[in-house]
């Protein structure tokens, strides 16, 4: 009986335990998350890149948005970009180059893609044709993180970063490559 007592006492503490200290781990292991748009500022109908970069402390590393190993295709980070507004995201978003790969033979995996120190994601987007002059806020919906150390994977932690965006007067026609999804935008 004593035994029970202890099992009992000791699920209690680890489901008590506060939000706060489930994402302690966020704490010790990001040294910032950061959303920008380049240029910052912009006229209607002009491509821009949107870039989110994740700094690490040492000893922490986090995953691409795409593994190329489909026994890996789960350990990603997952952005959700906002419906088209004032600016139009286009393409798709792409993971940089400066990844470090290494096998997980347990796991069945050959090439297990992974970032340390610091990663920039990037998409680009159109300032939508049309938009008026004036600030914009561009936020994501979410961003799914999930962060390693060398003996954990913690639980992935979504965030909504957001940045600003300043519509200046003119605008430009939108580039060709882009111009097919900026109009099936505009009519949704």
């Amino acid at each position: 009986m004593r035994f029970l007592g202890t099992v009992i006492a000791f699920s209690w503490l680890a489901l008590s335990t506060s939000a706060a200290d489930k994402d302690a781990w966020y704490a010790k292991a990001i040294k910032s998350v950061t959303a920008k748009v380049e240029p910052a500022e912009a006229k209607a109908g002009q491509t821009v890149t949107f870039t989110l970069t994740v700094d690490l402390n040492d000893g922490f590393y986090t995953y691409p948005l795409l593994q190329v190993d489909e026994n890996a295709k789960a350990m990603v980070n997952k952005l959700t970009f906002p419906k088209p507004d004032k600016l139009i995201f286009v393409g798709n978003a792409s993971d940089p180059e400066g990844y470090d790969k290494k096998s997980e033979p347990v796991l069945m995996i050959d090439e297990l893609r992974t970032y340390k120190t610091s990663v920039t994601y990037t998409r680009k987007a159109v300032v939508a044709p049309g938009t008026e002059v004036g600030e914009a806020t561009i936020k994501l919906e979410a961003f799914k993180l999930t962060v390693c150390d060398a003996t954990n994977c913690y639980p992935t932690k979504t965030l909504t970063p957001e940045t600003k965006l300043k519509i200046v007067a003119g605008s430009v026609d939108v580039a060709k490559e882009f111009a097919d999804e900026v109009s099936k935008a505009k009519q949704k």
